[in-house]
């Protein structure tokens, strides 16, 4: 799907990222401000060794080796070389360890698995619900309801077009991702552009959605059973659609002035994997200072990434896989430097969408004070993983409603009483921004043997 034509189609169909027929369609009460959340998604596991503080005292460091559960404040602590970019952000830091999800697609990729806690395949047959960032889009509404970016490596998944992300909309319903920042930027701001030929399109648009708005009142009527369900179906989502271009059509001085005039080395067809990485981020900000959407997801790599723009390998291109399976690169960087050099990237990414955000006023603070940055692997801890850890980084503004601030956290490992998953952090975040699901994800059913309790909240994050 490489054109805008076939993507409104999908959305009106399928009610796509760009409608919030799912949703309410309101916007956060007048003078407070929305909670945003932001996922950044990483290939190739998350090696849960790598996010110890080197200055944790000898006892803390055997305790964390055996899996015990520790609660430790990072402010008395350095990080690892690889997490210095957000170093000076210490204070809204939490690292989460010992979250498992072997309910999930582990192995080379988890596809939506990471974010919605069920076993995943990457076809849509699979999908059993939403994932999470598209529940708490609902929980926090925008006109765009939800915005996927993604650095897409494969003919499926176009480099510069539009493909299969890693979250889904609901059961059986995959989310598409942009996978240039033009492309995003062309798209979520088109109501905004100067070109003639997109305000030709929009209208254009416009009347093929009221066109098929009568024409599906007109079957209604004249249908029964299932086929009724679907029309109706289909006219709430061109209804959505047709109300948020309104919405959009009412915010446009704020849409026109958070624009984005794109650095030119986002805008070429060819770009390093870094600068794409940071032009999403530029085009997710820029989305979420412009009221376009509260609730995003940047695909930063998937395991076949041939990484380029790295710093120190500015000119060479990283196979990630062969990072994967422990191949020295160039006869001198081991797999570990490799790997370290990647996530340092990925915190770059990081510190500049809590900086940038900390600079916007909003309140009495900033708008970082409403957010929730949230950087996870997309298969649990490593190369083939188990999913036996999920290792989290948590960035939360002050306003966040979770009981986290500067700490390293280690929950009971698995197996052990008070072990976690996904599915219990997921319903933590669920429940804490005002969806009282009683429990979020498939549970693991190797932990019945071990007789864990596995529904329900982290409550001591809720405290």
């Amino acid at each position: 799907m490489n054109n805008r034509r076939d993507f409104l189609k999908q959305s009106v169909l399928g009610t796509s990222a760009l409608a919030f027929a799912n949703a309410p369609c309101l916007l956060a009460a007048p003078g407070k401000p929305p909670m945003r959340f932001i996922f950044l998604s990483k290939g190739n596991g998350l090696f849960p060794t790598s996010l110890v503080p080197p200055s944790f005292s000898d006892k803390d460091k055997a305790v964390d080796a055996q899996k015990g559960s520790l609660d430790i404040d990072l402010d008395k602590h350095e990080l690892a070389e690889w997490m210095r970019p957000i170093e000076a952000h210490k204070e809204n830091m939490t690292i989460l360890q010992g979250v498992s999800g072997k309910m999930c697609t582990t192995g080379h990729n988890g596809f939506q698995s990471a974010l919605g806690a069920f076993r995943a395949n990457g076809k849509e047959s699979a999908l059993k619900w939403a994932t999470v960032d598209f529940e708490l889009a609902k929980l926090s509404p925008s006109p765009f309801h939800h915005v996927e970016l993604a650095c897409f490596f494969h003919a499926h998944n176009p480099v510069n077009g539009i493909g299969r992300g890693c979250s889904a909309r609901g059961p059986l319903q995959g989310n598409h991702a942009f996978g240039a920042p033009k492309l995003a930027v062309d798209e979520l701001f088109k109501s905004v552009s100067s070109k003639k030929s997109d305000q030709a399109e929009l209208q254009m648009d416009k009347k093929i959605l009221e066109f098929m708005g009568r024409k599906q009142k007109e079957l209604y009527g004249s249908l029964e059973g299932t086929e009724r369900s679907k029309i109706f179906n289909y006219a709430e989502s061109v209804e959505s659609i047709r109300k948020r271009n309104e919405q959009l059509e009412s915010m446009t001085e704020v849409i026109r002035r958070n624009r984005p005039n794109l650095d030119k080395k986002y805008l070429q067809k060819t770009m390093t994997t870094v600068d794409r990485q940071f032009g999403h981020a530029e085009v997710m900000l820029a989305a979420m200072k412009a009221g376009l959407t509260n609730v995003g997801c940047i695909g930063l790599d998937y395991l076949p990434v041939n990484y380029t723009g790295l710093p120190g390998l500015e000119n060479d291109i990283v196979n990630q896989h062969d990072v994967g399976h422990a191949k020295t690169y160039k006869g001198k960087f081991t797999p570990e430097i490799i790997r370290g050099k990647i996530r340092h990237q990925h915190m770059r990414v990081m510190a500049k969408l809590v900086e940038s955000l900390k600079a916007v006023p909003e309140g009495n603070g900033t708008m970082f004070d409403s957010t929730m940055i949230f950087y996870l692997p997309s298969q649990g801890e490593t190369h083939h993983s188990t999913g036996v850890e999920w290792p989290f980084v948590i960035m939360a503004g002050r306003n966040a409603k979770l009981n986290l601030g500067s700490r390293y956290i280690r929950l009971p490992e698995y197996g052990q009483e008070g072990h976690k998953t996904l599915g219990n952090l997921y319903t933590t975040l669920l429940n804490a921004y005002g969806n009282p699901i009683k429990h979020y994800g498939d549970f693991d059913l190797g932990l019945n043997k071990h007789r864990i309790d596995q529904s329900g909240p982290i409550k001591q994050f809720l405290g």
